[in-house]
């Protein structure tokens, strides 16, 4: 009964089903603060930010994860705790907080692969499901990314295909699994196609989409295209490519990453590859949850989809 309440994989679909009916009939209800005597558990698990505070608002990506793992937490009867730890005085005081035992498990998003909370959770045997591949540990907890690669040979394909040769892109910071792998996959796919000149690094920010792309206009004044690793910086190159006096995309194709809901508003709405946000959250506190009952689960790779509008 315990897994079926709890999520986990491990129950055949007929016992599901009986448990869920007799759940049903008897209006059955966890007692959770005695399971948490009982068990010695907080019955609550860490959505662990490692980056400033003001992406969490600004980033509309960290808001829609939080809330979907938020939801998958509530159908469980559990609840999920926000820390950020951008800074290294936000870093001590997580690590003392989650070493004190006041969440089950952490759901790590957006690790850095020199940045010490994984290193932290590991030498501490928390359980811990990263939302991205982890670079600084690879295999050292459980995953559940998109596949960064074949997504960015996608979308590159699909601009190549409308005729564009001169692609730019704006890259993730290298230190990310976005950063760089989807850097890899566009270097891959353009083959003899790909200039360096024609790559310049973000931050996944509207601002740094902006610079980036002014520094690219500088460069040279023969970009047909530009495949940015965010929609957010997507959304910064089509400001700095108005200012210019360049039309999108009559003189210069745009497309971004993510679909999280700004992609579709902007002016023309953008071409992007989107993210399965909802799977990812489910998919993440289900294999937390998993760890934490103590099994080993395996890392996820969701599929990403190619969503054309009239930006490219």
């Amino acid at each position: 009964m315990s897994r079926v309440i709890n999520g986990g994989h491990w129950v055949s679909p007929d016992a599901r089903e009986a448990v869920e009916q007799a759940i049903a009939r008897t209006g059955y209800h966890a007692n959770h603060a005695a399971r948490s005597l009982a068990t010695g558990r907080a019955n609550s698990v860490a959505f662990l930010l490692t980056e400033p505070h003001h992406l969490l608002f600004d980033d509309p990506t960290f808001a829609i994860l939080l809330r979907g793992a938020a939801e998958a937490l509530s159908r469980r009867s559990m609840t999920l705790v926000l820390l950020v730890a951008g800074s290294a005085a936000e870093r001590d005081t997580v690590a003392t907080f989650v070493r004190g035992g006041h969440v089950d498990g952490v759901l790590l998003v957006s690790s850095h692969e020199a940045d010490p909370m994984l290193h932290m959770l590991v030498d501490s045997g928390t359980p811990t499901v990263s939302i991205g591949v982890t670079l600084g540990q690879p295999g050292s907890v459980p995953t559940v990314s998109v596949d960064e690669e074949a997504s960015a040979r996608a979308m590159t394909r699909h601009l190549v295909s409308k005729g564009h040769t001169r692609i730019a892109t704006i890259t993730g910071p290298s230190d990310t699994p976005g950063g760089r792998y989807r850097l890899v996959g566009f270097r891959e796919e353009m083959g003899d196609l790909f200039d360096p000149e024609l790559v310049v690094e973000g931050d996944y920010s509207k601002k740094s989409g902006a610079e980036a792309m002014a520094r690219l206009l500088a460069r040279t004044t023969d970009i047909d295209a530009v495949f940015a690793a965010s929609d957010l910086m997507a959304h910064g190159a089509m400001t700095t490519l108005a200012k210019h006096g360049l039309s999108v995309p009559r003189d210069i194709a745009v497309a971004g990453f993510d679909d999280s809901g700004l992609a579709e508003t902007l002016e023309p709405p953008l071409t992007t590859m989107r993210q399965p946000w909802r799977e990812i959250s489910e998919e993440a506190v289900t294999l937390l949850l998993e760890a934490v009952e103590g099994h080993t689960p395996a890392s996820s790779v969701l599929p990403t989809t190619l969503v054309v509008r009239a930006s490219a």
